[in-house]
């Protein structure tokens, strides 16, 4: 598309083939067949049957089925369902979380303008959108929305916003003029219009050069559909422990079905036995339960303004090691405010004014006849620049509705992309007056004064130096300047750009879309926890220097670069010096996805937050994308992982504070599940190397992980939030969760639970019943990681963190033992469950051991644990 901006109005209509008059049928007819209709292109979708079947090849939802079959061979129907219905459920879950599809391609469709005004068979036609064709006449007006890209051929007065494409908040001065660098960046192509932006004020003739998925918004579009999510940390550990765990039950289940087969046990029984082990290792509800903690994190997350749109997004949010933050509306306000004024020779704070001093009360009131913006209670009209001197206005009880009307305006020239000034003719006490204003480079050459206290005096060289000096110390922090001139006009005529000379000095305003209150705070938490803030933006570097040293995300200019920089770069270059910077400025949404990667090919977990269509790509490719849910756009909402109600940073940071906690509590409930499976391994091994009969039926296992672990583990996982979770760093990403220290604690915690249940194994089978030994044993390790549940809360001693701090635990546990209870003792239970009746004498036996457990390690954390928690 280059091309077209390097070239003159005439000569890209000349490429286009196209004249004054418009397409006619045929030409429309023609192109409509070459480059097809203005819409975006919706990517390959995955079934939801496809989705659903997907979730059978994880390796431990095999070795169920395999662990079902066997078990329906043999008879075990109640095992067969139970097995079946645990994965069923699984799967069902992980469908329904993917049924929660991306939305994005169809949101950008609807930014584009459902009706577009073109000139054809030389008369002006309203069509669809999507009927435009490369080459129509696109007719603009005030309000607009543009719905293709297209070069300026005619521009009157044409302002455009382009907030949601480049990251700019103040609307773009358009032209038709030629510009003659070779590779402009969207932002700077002042004779283009795109698509998914609008006109804010003037009007054009546009000639068409892009549609669909040609259009910038298209390519928007394509790197949406292309950019893959990646796994969050706890996806990745759950998968890796996943296949490791997999891969240890089949080699033990392989070795102790060869020693029984070897030994002379029955084939049939050797095969139950490798099922009872597969059935004991495997914590079957573990998905459910991750999936269960999550979704409670997530109502926890709502109630604090952040809305958590995929659920593995809760605990990616405590890994996040860095976060790519976009400026404008997120970490800034997105509203031009007046920050300083120079007047009177001298730079004060905008809130420091005296309206009572006559020049600056001549510079307040000046700078509101000189404008055509409102504002008037919550409705604002008008250019962004103009309503922040309305606002400043108002701030000192200046109406600007009563001025005007008290100064009435009598002619005018309205501000034009080459004048680069707007004039107006004012009657003001009876004397009529041009007031102007302007970009200083373009007014100062034409001023002859300047205002002061002690009168009108004549413009010397040193006045223009000291208001050079001021207009560049405003610009290097990234203000925004405009001078305020004027000078009296003998009587009420029609003005021209000949008068705008002669003029008198009154001052400069310097304004800027300024940080959000909360945001350095947000800012400086991120960095104490170990958290880098990084600023991405399309805005100019100069003004993103600014703010960033505001806000402590920056220290030294040499912390920026631009997107051109960036253009220079390969993968590998950029990858090696991003660590070097904290501000990435003018940068395309291409930059912003080869930054982000950047960040994770380091093994960061990335943060991305945004409110723009140019943000959208980048929020999908980010470990979690954080939209903004009052200024983002429908697109940037749906390529998020998470939605921010209010709008604001420091939200984040209690997000990732939550996420931090959550991994923690996951963790802690994973540790549960692991040491009291693996207790029952044990017991198993045990009995298997001494060739003692089978402890345990699969169903008193699956009633075990599904109903007496599933809700402790649950309680677990909502454990109150640890307000020092803040205090560490990031978790390293590539610390799997089967580190030596935790598979320590799960082998010592499960030898303890073992030991209590084989001695209760034992004592049953001196009664000469086996069913009555694996009753004792069914309902000791039941009991026994019922207790555990305690431990595994924290790593600090259930006194520490408070007996009853978490009601979960509680509830979970007397669930738990009831359940128990009413298997054992309704006789119409026991052939189900496969249960003996137990005289008082062995239940007490049975509480006594189920406790010891709890006790050794409890005795441990208190001598030696302290209060780490």
């Amino acid at each position: 598309m280059s091309v077209y901006y390097q070239q003159t109005a005439d000569e890209v209509m000349k490429l286009l083939d196209v004249t004054k008059e418009g397409l006619n049928d045929d030409d429309v007819e023609t192109r409509q067949a070459l480059h097809g209709y203005n819409e975006l292109a919706d990517g390959k979708r995955t079934s939801i049957f496809a989705v659903f079947f997907s979730q059978f090849t994880d390796l431990l939802v095999i070795i169920l089925l395999i662990a079902a079959f066997v078990s329906f061979l043999l008879g075990e129907v109640e095992s067969t369902v139970v097995i079946l219905l645990v994965v069923i459920l699984n799967a069902i879950l992980g469908t329904v979380q993917h049924a929660k599809a991306e939305q994005s391609l169809e949101n950008l469709k609807a930014l584009s303008s459902p009706i577009a005004k073109v000139m054809r068979n030389n008369q002006i036609t309203e069509i669809a959108s999507e009927d435009i064709v490369v080459g129509d006449l696109l007719y603009l007006e005030t309000g607009d929305y543009i719905s293709a890209d297209g070069r300026i051929i005619e521009s009157h007065n044409l302002h455009i916003n382009e907030s949601s494409l480049t990251g700019e908040s103040i609307a773009i001065t358009k032209s038709n003029a030629p510009i003659n660098g070779p590779h402009e960046m969207i932002a700077d192509q002042n004779n283009m219009v795109f698509a998914g932006s609008f006109v804010t004020k003037g009007r054009g003739l546009i000639a068409v050069t892009a549609i669909g998925m040609e259009t910038e918004i298209g390519k928007i579009a394509n790197l949406l559909d292309t950019a893959k999510e990646k796994k969050t940390p706890l996806q990745v550990s759950l998968d890796h422990f996943g296949e490791r765990l997999a891969l240890g039950i089949t080699m033990i289940c392989v070795v102790i079905f060869s020693i029984d087969l070897i030994r002379g046990r029955e084939l049939v029984e050797s095969f139950m036995f490798a099922v009872s082990l597969a059935v004991a290792a495997i914590p079957e509800a573990l998905s459910s339960i991750v999936t269960i903690v999550l979704a409670f994190g997530t109502r926890k997350m709502a109630k604090e303004n952040a809305i958590i749109r995929k659920l593995y997004a809760v605990e990616s949010l405590g890994s996040v090691s860095v976060i790519c933050s976009d400026k404008t509306g997120t970490l800034t306000e997105n509203k031009m405010k007046v920050q300083h004024v120079y007047v009177d020779q001298k730079v004060m704070p905008h809130n420091e004014l005296q309206p009572n001093d006559s020049i600056q009360k001549k510079l307040l009131i000046q700078a509101l006849l000189c404008n055509d913006a409102l504002n008037q209670g919550e409705k604002e009209i008008g250019d962004a620049t103009e309503l922040a001197l309305v606002k400043l206005g108002r701030q000192f009880l200046f109406d600007e509705l009563l001025v005007r009307k008290h100064y009435p305006r009598v002619a005018e020239l309205p501000f034009d992309s080459d004048r680069k000034l707007m004039s107006t003719l004012n009657q003001i006490n009876g004397q009529t007056f041009m007031i102007t204003k302007g970009a200083l480079d373009i007014l100062l050459p034409k001023i002859m004064k300047i205002e002061t206290s002690k009168g009108i005096l004549p413009m010397t060289d040193e006045h223009r130096r000291k208001i050079e000096e001021v207009n560049y110390h405003f610009s290097q922090n990234g203000l925004r300047v405009l001078a305020i001139a004027y000078k009296e006009i003998g009587s009420n005529r029609p003005i021209d750009a000949r008068d705008e000379r002669g003029l008198t000095f009154v001052g400069l305003v310097a304004m800027m879309d300024p940080p959000r209150n909360e945001s350095q705070a947000a800012v400086e938490s991120c960095i104490r926890a170990g958290i880098k803030p990084v600023m991405i933006t399309g805005d100019h570097k100069i003004t993103a220097i600014a703010i960033a040293k505001q806000l402590g995300i920056l220290e030294d200019p040499s912390e920026a670069i631009e997107g051109q920089e960036i253009e220079k770069m390969t993968d590998k270059q950029l990858q090696e010096q991003v660590e070097n910077f904290s501000v990435y400025a003018r940068v395309t949404p291409e930059h912003k996805i080869r930054i982000v990667n950047a960040w994770q090919e380091k093994g960061h977990v990335v943060a991305m937050t945004g409110d723009g269509v140019n943000d959208g790509p980048a929020l999908r490719k980010a470990d979690i994308g954080v939209a903004m849910g009052i200024t983002g756009t429908e697109v940037a909402k749906d390529a998020s992982s998470m939605v921010l109600t209010d709008d604001n940073f420091s939200t984040i940071v209690k997000a990732i504070s939550n996420g931090r906690s959550i991994y923690t509590n996951i963790k802690n409930a994973i540790l549960f599940l692991l040491s009291g499976n693996a207790g029952a391994i044990f017991v198993v091994l045990y009995a298997t190397i001494f060739g003692l009969p089978v402890p345990f039926a699969p169903v008193h296992l699956l009633f075990i992980n599904l109903l007496t672990d599933s809700l402790p583990a649950i309680a677990i996982g909502l454990e109150p939030h640890n307000p020092k979770a803040m205090r560490d760093k990031p978790r390293n990403i590539r610390t799997h969760l089967l580190t030596k220290s935790f598979t320590a604690r799960v082998i010592l915690e499960g030898l303890l639970i073992a030991i209590s249940t084989v001695i209760a194994f034992l004592t049953g089978l001196e009664t000469g019943d086996t069913l009555t030994a694996s009753t004792m044993a069914f309902a000791t390790l039941c009991l026994a990681r019922l207790v555990h549940g305690f431990n595994s809360r924290s790593k600090a001693s259930i006194f520490a963190i408070g007996v009853f701090s978490n009601k979960y635990s509680w509830l979970a546990f007397f669930i738990g033992v009831i359940s128990l209870h009413v298997v054992l003792l309704l006789p119409s239970l026991a052939d189900m469950f496969k249960v003996a009746n137990l005289n008082s004498t062995q239940f007490m036996f049975i509480y006594c051991l189920a406790i010891l457990p709890f006790l050794v390690i409890q005795w441990f954390k208190v001598l030696f644990v302290r209060n780490k928690k």
